[in-house]
């Protein structure tokens, strides 16, 4: 117990220096990778056998791999065949500073229930609703707040989520029996986060578009409707229920098209964009406004993802988390199964890094909380999956925000995402605490 107990200290502490020093996540994820395979090690593994716990957990990421690829490309193409000026054009006579922030929350909410990816939201939604709010002059932490709540509204309720089917999987439970409990829980944190988002932006009293801009555009770009075509693509396959990963290759293929045909584009051209993003040649003012995107942009992101999905391996065949297990365990006759939850899913996120894998320990170390699979299946997504995108090394929470180039404090203003799991802890202790306590676990 004591080796355990210092291996988690160390990698914890590690976290808190970079946190608290501005040093890159990165680093404490190299410290954290180090400190549990020395652990593994101690425990009598050989190397081999370690480097296979590694493997295992990596091997777990390749289809996020695969989208983080496609989400570079999106962003970048995009910019090139002239989609997202199309729509910032188009969209920046209709912006009301007093409720933009608003319109991003719910446009990235609807976006996200349609397609079921939070990435996929933020890469095309987010991107536009971003690059909008900085052309008005919006601030960007609040916008990208909303954009980071609006994408895990849907990551979170939406029968086509790779997240609500894994908890359906995880808990042996129906969909759409989940997505009705899931109804209930959230209506007063949805309503106090669209008051909030109206509240603050009334700041912005002072924010307005540069009509320039749109000169600037039309100066640029052909904005020809066919511009629009990767967008709607998108759209009308998330309709169909079209897998996200052949939805974003297909509305690809048509930017390229779409940027030769419109933008007379060079294909090599197009080809080297896809890795360095979009540039504009020579207005600094467009540069400034629309540089971006690129599978490159998500290399670092990547290397997060493979770092701490490697740790998976070594918690799933090792006891490193089995104290944490027992204490949380006990802890559910004080702070109801609810509020046991909330505890478990910080710690699971703030130490794997990784959604998919903090709902799985979280699932792991609470499943005898509740009778019910259908309240557990709530209690996990009114929890870990919301309050992974919380975490700033985290895999869920610094993609999107990578992804609309917002900075890393704009998480404070992802409002939904914590009150969501706030409401349902108090009204937990309310209905829970009263009752009798909770079964000590038999495992």
């Amino acid at each position: 117990m004591i080796a355990e107990i210092i291996t988690l200290g160390l990698f914890l502490a590690g976290l808190g220096l970079c946190i608290f020093t501005g040093i890159q996540i990165l680093y404490a994820l190299l410290f954290g990778l180090a400190c549990f395979s020395l652990y593994t090690l101690s425990r009598g593994y050989s190397v081999r056998e370690t480097c296979s716990m590694l493997g295992e957990g990596m091997g777990k990421v390749k289809n996020i791999l695969i989208i983080f690829v496609l989400i570079g490309s999106l962003t970048s193409i995009w910019r090139t065949c002239g989609t997202i000026p199309f729509i910032l054009y188009h969209a920046m006579g209709l912006i009301d500073p007093r409720f933009f922030v608003l319109c991003t929350f719910l446009l990235c909410s609807m976006m996200s229930f349609l397609t079921g990816t939070s990435f996929g939201t933020a890469s095309t939604m987010g991107v536009i609703c971003m690059l909008i709010s900085n052309a008005a002059g919006l601030d960007p932490a609040l916008t990208g707040g909303a954009v980071l709540s609006g994408s895990f509204f849907g990551d979170r309720c939406s029968p086509m989520s790779s997240s609500a089917q894994l908890v359906c999987t995880l808990t042996r439970t129906d969909i759409y029996t989940n997505l009705k409990n899931m109804c209930r829980t959230c209506p007063i944190p949805l309503l106090i986060s669209c008051i909030l988002y109206v509240a603050l932006a009334g700041r912005e009293t002072g924010a307005q578009v540069d009509s320039g801009l749109l000169a600037l555009f039309r100066d640029n770009f052909s904005l020809h409707p066919a511009t629009a075509l990767p967008a709607l693509i998108i759209l009308g396959l998330a309709l169909f229920h079209v897998d996200v990963k052949y939805a974003m290759g297909a509305s690809i293929a048509a930017a390229a098209v779409v940027a030769v045909l419109y933008q007379g584009a060079m294909p090599a051209d197009l080809m080297k964009s896809l890795w360095t993003g979009y540039r504009a040649e020579s207005e600094t003012r467009l540069s400034s406004l629309l540089n971006g995107g690129g599978i490159s942009s998500m290399v670092k992101v990547g290397i997060i993802v493979l770092i701490s999905s490697s740790y998976s391996g070594i918690f799933s065949r090792t006891r490193l988390l089995a104290g944490v297990k027992s204490a949380l365990q006990r802890s559910a006759r004080i702070f109801t199964p609810f509020g046991t939850v909330v505890v478990t899913s910080v710690l699971s996120c703030a130490v794997s890094c990784n959604q998919s894998l903090a709902t799985i320990l979280t699932c792991q170390m609470c499943g005898t909380l509740y009778p019910s699979k259908e309240k557990l299946a709530l209690a996990l997504e009114d929890t870990v999956i919301v309050l992974a995108a919380l975490v700033p090394w985290g895999i869920a929470g610094a993609v999107p925000v990578a992804t609309i180039g917002a900075p890393m404090v704009c998480m404070l203003y992802a409002f939904y995402l914590y009150l969501l799991p706030v409401w349902n802890l108090l009204t937990a202790f309310y209905h829970e605490r009263p009752k009798a306590p909770v079964p000590a676990s038999h495992s």
